[in-house]
C-alpha cells in the first residue's frame, strides 16, 4: 500500500458501502466533499472577476499553485488530459489502469503512427499524473488551466476542503483561538499612567492597522482536535483557517506525497536503455514529493498566491494592500512595522525576522545619540590636545626619516599636522567610554530582544510550540534520500554478490529465500548515512575553507603591496601637492579596491558555502539552513574583517627601524603607521567599507538585481507569447501574475547582511563612534526596501512556524563577546590613549601632556642607512639631514647599546596587557550582570501564560462533567424505560434462560417489538417465546458514549460493517437518527 492511502476517505473494500450522511462525521473529516475535481463541475460566468483566487466555480479558494511546461506529443494526448476530465477522485483513480502508458502509445488516439518522443519529457508528464492522483487520494481538489497568457505554461491550482484542513490541523498541532474570552491583567498605578502617555505620544507613529494597540481581551487557544470542534468558532468555516495557515497545510501535503511508478514510463523499443541520470531522478521521487519533483524539472515552481494586488484603483482591499500602504511604503518609514500583520501574511519566520530588524533599529538610536555626543567632544577639544598642537607647531622642527627607500625624502612633522587633528576626532578619552557602553549595549540588545521575542511568542500562540514537534514534520531532504538509497543499492549488491558465492541447501530453499528478502527490507530500513559516507565531502569542506580564507589573506596581501608601491611611485612626483597627500590618496585607493573585491568575493563564498553544504547531504532542512549559514559565515566574516585587522593589529608592528627595515619578497618595505598612529586610518577603512556595503551590496543590489531578473523575464515571456501580449497583461489571473515575481530564497541574506553590519557597529567601534549612526540611517531604509521586496518583488513565501530566530541568536552573542576583546586591544595597541597615560603618570615633568609627541620618537643617525637605502636626494629639505626621527622606543645612536628597545617600551607594554585584562574582565562581569539582572520572560507574560493554563484545565473540567451529567441523565431514562420489566417474572427465550443483554426480569430489550411468534405478552411490548432480540439499545448506548468522549474512535467504528449493522439496521419502527 503506498504512503497515501492511509489519507484515503474509506478502504478500498469499505468504498461501495452507503454510509448515512451525519454532519459531524463530515466535520470530522472523513467523508469526502461532492467531487474533488472542478473541471468537471459547473462553470460560473462570473468566477473570472476573482482575478484567479478562486476555481472556476468562484467559491473556493485557490490555495497553493504547481506549475509547469507541458509538451504534449499526440501519442499521449488522452494521458494529458486524464486529470482535467476526470468526474471525481475514485473515477480518477479507476481510469488510471485503463489509460496507456506512456511510451507505448495510442493508435487509434493519434490515427496512425506514433511520432518521436522525448521519454525524459514522457517520464515528467507520467509522474506529474501519478502525483496529481495522489494528491486527489490525500482529499486535495485539482484544477488545471493550460490555456494561459503565458506560453508554454501551464498551472495546477490546488484547494484544501474543511475536512482536510482540519484532519492537517490536528496533525500539525496548530493553535487555533477558541470561544473562550479572557481579560489580559493590565498595569496599575505609576505604570498605567506611564503607558497611557506614551501611547499617546506615540500614536502619531503607530500604523492604522485593526489590532495593532494594545489589547485587553484575548482569546484562548487550544491545538486544533477534531474531537474538540464545539471549542472553537466555526461560524465562518472561510475564514477559520486563513490563506497562511491554508498555504502551509497543503505544502505539508505536497512534501509527504509520493509518487512510485515513474519506472513503467521507459516502455518497449529499440534504443530505450536505462539512462543512469533518469534513474537517479525516479529513486528521487520514490521516496518523497514536491521537493524531488520540483528539483527534477517535473514541476518548475510552486508557491501559493497574493491575497491580491497592492495597487490600483478598483482593487478589493486585502492585505498585501494593507501591507503595501502601512508598512511596504517609504513614506511611512517614521512609523512602527505593523508586526502582526506581517505575521499573519507572511508566517512567524519572516515576522520574528522584521520584529528583530526593528528592535535592533529601535536599539541602534540611544547609540547612535552617545557617538554624536563622544564625537562632538571631540570636536571641541580638538582645539586644546596638546599633542597634535605640538605636531602641528613649526617651531618644533621635527625632521622625520623617509617613508621608503631611495625615492622617499625626509619629511616635517608638522606636514601631518590635518592627520593629528583629525585623529583627535575619534582618538579621545571619551572613546574608552564609548567602547564601555558599546558592550554594555549589545548584551542589553540581546536581553532586549528575548523579552520581546517571548512577547510575540505569548502574542502568537508560540508558548507551547517546540522544536521537537516541528522536527516530527521535517521531512528528510531530497538528496539524503537519495544518497541513502544508494547505499542501500550497493549493500544488497554485495549482500546478493556474497550469497552467489554461497551454496543454497537444498533442503531447505524456501526458508533461504525468506531470509533473502527479510535481509533486503532490513538493509533498506536501517540504512543511514554516517561520518564515514561524509567523511569526503568533511575533508573537502576543510580544505576549501582554509583555501578560501588563504585567497582572502592573499588578496590582503596584494592591496598591501599595491599599497607600498603606489607610495614609492607618488613619492617620485615633482608636485609638492601630490608628495603631501601620499597618505590618504594610498589609503583611500585601497580601500576602495578592498571594497570592490569585498562586494564580488562575497557573492562567489556564498556561493561556495551553499556547495560545500550540498555535497555534506545534511539530513533535514534545518540541519541544511544552520550549516550552510555558519559556512557563509564564516567565509563572509574574514572576507569583510580581514583588511580592517590588518590595519588595526598589524601594520606599523613589524616594520623594523631605520637602517634594518623588514621586506616583503626582498623588495618592499613594510609600510608604518603616521606619527599620529594607525587610528585615524582604521577609521577611514572602516567607514568606506560600511558605507559601501551598505549602499552598494544592501541596497542598489537589492532594488536594482530584483528588477532586473523581472524585465529579463518580461521580456523572455513576451518574446514567447504571442503578438497580443499586452492585452492579454492587463487580463492575468493572480497565479499568471505570481508566477512572473522573483521566488523567494529564503532569509539567509538578510539576516547575514545584518550580522555583518552588526560586528562593524560593535566589533571596532572605538575607532569610529559614528558607526551606529550610519547603521541607523541604513536600517530605516532597509526595513522599507525588504517590505517592499517582499510585498512587489517575490512569490508569497510559505509561513514556516519558528519561537526564535535561530542559530543567528548565538552567531550575535559571539560577535557581542568577540567585541569586547577586539575594543580593549585596539584601545591598547591601536591607539595612543595607553601610552598618553604612561607618560602622564610616570614621564612628565609637570603633569601635563607637553612633551608627549618626542618622548614617542626615537632618533637615528643617517650614516647608518644601508647600502642603496638612503635618500636620492638629501637636500630636498635646503639643509643637510645628520638625525631624523622615527615612531617607537629605541635607544638613541649616541647609547652604548643603539638603536635596541628601550625600557620604555616594555613599560607601555605592560600597561597595555594590563589595561586589556582589566578592560576585558570588567566589561564581560558588567555585561553578565546585565544578562542575570534582566529576566528573559516579563513577569506579565508569565503570569499571562500560567492564566492560560489554569482557564484551560477549567474548560476541560467543565466540560467533562457536562458529559458525566448528560451520560447520567441517559442511564437514568433508560432505567426508567426498564421499570415496566421488573413486574413480570423471567421469561426465557426457546434457546435458552435470559438474554444476557437484557434486565434479569425482561428477555428482550425495551422498546422493541419482537417477532410474532406465540400468544402476545405484556413485557415491553415483546412477545414470549421469540428468539433472542439484537442489542438495539446497547448499540446506541455505546454509540453515544464514544462519540461524546471520542467522535474519531466512533467514527472508526462506523467504518466497520458489524457497527453498522447494529446501529443502521433496524426496522421502519424503530429508527434512531
Amino acid at each position: 500500500m503506498r504512503v497515501n492511502e492511509k489519507y484515503s476517505t474509506l478502504p478500498a473494500e469499505d468504498r461501495s458501502v452507503h454510509i448515512i450522511n451525519i454532519c459531524a462525521i463530515e466535520d470530522i473529516g472523513y467523508l469526502p466533499s461532492e467531487g474533488t475535481l472542478l473541471n468537471a463541475l459547473s462553470v460560473d460566468p462570473d468566477a473570472e472577476c476573482k482575478h484567479g483566487l478562486y476555481l472556476r466555480d468562484g467559491r473556493r479558494k485557490v490555495d497553493y499553485i504547481l506549475v509547469y511546461h507541458p509538451k504534449r506529443p499526440s501519442g499521449s494526448r488522452t494521458l494529458a488530459r486524464r486529470v482535467q476530465h476526470g468526474d471525481a477522485a475514485p473515477a480518477a483513480r479507476g481510469t488510471r489502469q485503463d489509460q496507456p502508458l506512456p511510451g507505448q502509445g495510442d493508435v487509434g488516439a493519434a490515427g496512425g503512427p506514433e511520432p518521436p518522443m522525448d521519454y525524459h519529457e514522457d517520464d515528467k508528464r507520467f509522474r506529474r499524473e501519478e502525483y496529481e492522483g495522489n494528491l486527489l487520494e490525500a482529499g486535495l481538489e485539482l484544477e488545471r488551466d493550460e490555456e494561459t497568457k503565458i506560453h508554454g505554461v501551464g498551472f495546477v491550482k490546488i484547494h484544501a476542503p474543511w475536512n482536510v484542513l482540519c484532519r492537517e490541523a490536528e496533525f500539525l498541532k496548530l493553535k487555533m483561538p477558541t470561544k473562550k474570552l479572557y481579560h489580559i491583567n493590565e498595569t496599575r498605578g505609576l505604570l498605567k499612567k506611564i503607558n497611557s502617555v506614551l501611547q499617546k505620544i506615540t500614536d502619531p507613529i503607530q500604523p492604522k492597522v485593526a489590532g495593532h494597540r494594545p489589547q485587553t481581551t484575548k482569546r484562548l487557544s487550544y491545538p486544533f482536535s477534531r474531537e474538540k470542534q464545539h471549542l472553537f468558532d466555526l461560524s465562518d468555516k472561510d475564514s477559520f483557517f486563513d490563506s497562511k495557515t491554508r498555504s502551509t497545510i497543503v505544502y505539508e501535503i505536497l512534501k509527504r506525497t509520493t509518487c512510485t511508478k515513474a519506472k513503467y514510463s521507459m516502455g518497449q523499443g529499440e534504443g530505450r536503455k536505462k539512462d543512469s541520470a533518469l534513474l537517479s531522478k525516479r529513486r528521487k521521487c520514490s521516496k518523497y514529493g514536491i521537493t524531488s519533483l520540483l528539483a527534477n524539472g517535473v514541476y518548475s515552481a510552486a508557491y501559493p498566491l497574493h491575497d491580491g494586488d497592492y495597487e490600483g484603483e478598483n482593487v478589493e482591499f486585502n492585505d498585501r494592500k494593507l501591507l503595501y500602504q502601512e508598512w511596504a511604503s517609504y513614506g511611512v518609514f517614521y512609523k512602527y512595522q505593523p508586526i502582526d500583520l506581517v505575521r499573519k501574511y507572511f508566517g512567524e519566520k519572516i515576522g520574528l525576522y522584521f520584529a528583530w530588524l526593528g528592535v535592533y533599529t529601535q536599539m541602534l538610536i540611544p547609540a547612535s545619540v552617545v557617538g554624536i555626543i563622544v564625537f562632538l567632544y571631540g570636536c571641541a577639544t580638538v582645539d586644546e590636545n596638546i599633542p597634535s598642537m605640538e605636531m602641528c607647531d613649526q617651531r618644533h622642527n621635527i625632521t622625520m626619516c623617509p617613508l621608503c627607500d631611495k625615492t622617499c625624502s625626509y619629511w616635517k612633522m608638522s606636514s601631518a599636522c590635518a592627520t593629528a587633528r583629525a585623529s583627535h576626532l575619534f582618538d579621545n578619552p571619551a572613546t574608552v567610554f564609548f567602547s564601555i557602553f558599546m558592550a554594555l549595549w549589545a548584551a542589553t540588545f540581546m536581553e532586549h530582544w528575548k523579552r520581546k521575542q517571548m512577547r510575540l511568542n505569548y502574542r502568537w500562540d508560540l508558548t507551547g510550540f517546540e522544536e521537537e514537534e516541528e522536527a516530527v514534520k521535517d521531512h528528510p531532504r531530497a538528496e539524503y534520500e537519495a544518497r541513502v538509497l544508494e547505499k542501500s543499492l550497493r549493500k544488497e549488491s554485495k549482500s546478493k554478490e556474497k550469497r552467489r558465492h554461497i551454496p543454497e541447501e537444498s533442503t531447505n530453499k524456501w526458508k533461504q529465500r525468506v531470509k533473502t528478502a527479510m535481509a533486503g527490507v532490513k538493509l533498506t530500513d536501517k540504512v543511514k548515512l554516517t561520518w564515514r559516507d561524509r567523511f569526503p565531502a568533511y575533508v573537502t569542506n576543510l580544505v576549501s575553507i582554509v583555501f578560501m580564507i588563504a585567497v582572502t589573506f592573499a588578496i590582503v596581501l596584494g592591496v598591501i603591496i599595491y599599497r607600498i608601491s603606489t607610495a614609492a611611485a607618488l613619492a617620485m612626483n615633482s608636485s609638492p601637492s601630490v608628495r603631501s597627500n601620499i597618505r590618504v590618496t594610498v589609503t583611500a585607493t585601497a580601500v576602495i579596491i578592498n571594497l570592490v573585491v569585498i562586494i564580488l568575493l562575497d557573492e562567489v563564498y556564498g556561493c561556495i558555502a551553499r556547495w560545500l553544504t550540498k555535497i555534506e547531504v545534511p539530513k533535514t532542512e534545518k540541519s541544511f539552513e544552520e550549516r550552510l549559514i555558519f559556512k557563509a559565515f564564516l567565509l563572509k566574516f574574514v572576507n569583510s574583517y580581514t583588511p580592517i585587522f590588518y590595519v588595526a593589529f598589524f601594520k606599523g608592528r613589524f616594520v623594523g627601524r631605520p637602517g634594518d627595515y623588514v621586506y616583503i619578497f626582498r623588495s618592499f618595505r613594510m609600510e608604518e603607521c603616521a606619527p599620529g598612529g594607525c587610528l585615524m586610518e582604521l577609521c577611514i577603512q572602516l567607514s568606506i567599507i560600511m558605507l559601501g556595503k551598505q549602499l552598494i551590496q544592501n541596497n542598489l543590489f537589492e532594488i536594482g538585481i530584483p528588477k532586473m531578473k523581472k524585465f529579463i523575464r518580461y521580456l523572455r515571456l513576451r518574446r514567447q507569447s504571442p503578438p497580443d501580449h499586452d492585452e492579454y497583461g492587463k487580463k492575468r489571473q493572480r497565479y499568471e501574475a505570481d508566477y512572473t515575481l522573483e521566488p523567494f530564497a529564503g532569509l539567509t541574506p538578510e539576516y547575514m547582511e545584518m550580522i555583518i553590519q552588526f560586528g562593524f557597529v560593535t566589533l571596532f567601534v572605538a575607532s569610529f563612534p559614528l558607526a551606529p549612526l550610519f547603521a541607523l540611517l541604513n536600517n530605516i531604509i532597509e526595513i522599507r526596501l525588504d517590505a517592499k521586496k517582499f510585498v512587489t518583488e517575490l512569490r508569497r513565501p510559505v509561513a514556516v512556524r519558528a519561537k526564535d530566530i535561530g542559530i543567528w541568536y548565538n552567531i550575535l552573542r559571539g560577535v557581542g563577546k568577540l567585541a569586547v576583546i577586539i575594543n580593549a586591544f585596539v584601545i591598547s595597541f591601536t591607539s595612543d590613549f595607553i601610552p598618553r597615560l604612561v607618560y602622564l603618570y610616570m614621564y612628565s615633568q609637570n603633569g601635563t601632556m607637553h612633551g608627549f609627541v618626542n618622548h614617542t620618537l626615537s632618533s637615528f643617525n643617517v650614516s647608518d642607512f644601508q647600502n642603496g637605502t638612503a635618500p636620492n636626494d638629501p637636500l630636498d629639505l635646503g639643509y643637510e639631514v645628520q638625525i631624523c626621527r622615527y615612531k617607537d622606543y629605541r635607544e638613541p645612536p649616541w647609547s652604548e647599546r643603539k638603536y635596541d628597545v628601550s625600557k620604555d617600551f616594555w613599560a607601555v607594554l605592560a600597561a597595555r596587557l594590563a589595561f586589556v585584562i582589566v578592560f576585558q574582565n570588567l566589561v564581560m562581569f558588567m555585561s553578565d550582570f546585565v544578562d542575570w539582572v534582566i529576566p528573559d520572560i516579563p513577569k506579565d507574560i508569565s503570569q499571562q501564560i500560567h492564566k492560560e493554563k489554569v482557564l484551560m484545565v477549567e474548560l476541560f473540567m467543565r466540560e467533562e462533567q457536562g458529559k458525566q451529567q448528560l451520560l447520567g441523565t441517559w442511564m437514568e431514562k433508560d432505567r426508567k424505560n426498564d421499570e415496566p420489566c421488573n413486574s413480570h417474572g423471567p421469561k426465557a427465550g426457546p434457546d435458552g434462560p435470559e438474554w444476557p443483554g437484557a434486565p434479569r426480569s425482561c428477555p428482550w430489550p425495551p422498546g422493541r417489538r419482537a417477532p410474532s411468534a406465540g400468544p402476545r405478552g405484556s413485557c415491553a411490548r415483546g412477545e414470549p417465546g421469540s428468539p433472542p432480540p439484537d442489542r438495539t439499545t446497547s448499540s446506541r448506548l455505546l454509540f453515544c458514549c464514544c462519540f461524546f468522549f471520542s467522535p474519531r474512535l466512533c467514527t472508526e467504528l462506523l467504518r466497520r460493517e458489524f457497527f453498522l449493522s447494529l446501529v443502521f439496521k433496524d426496522n421502519q419502527n424503530d429508527r434512531w437518527g
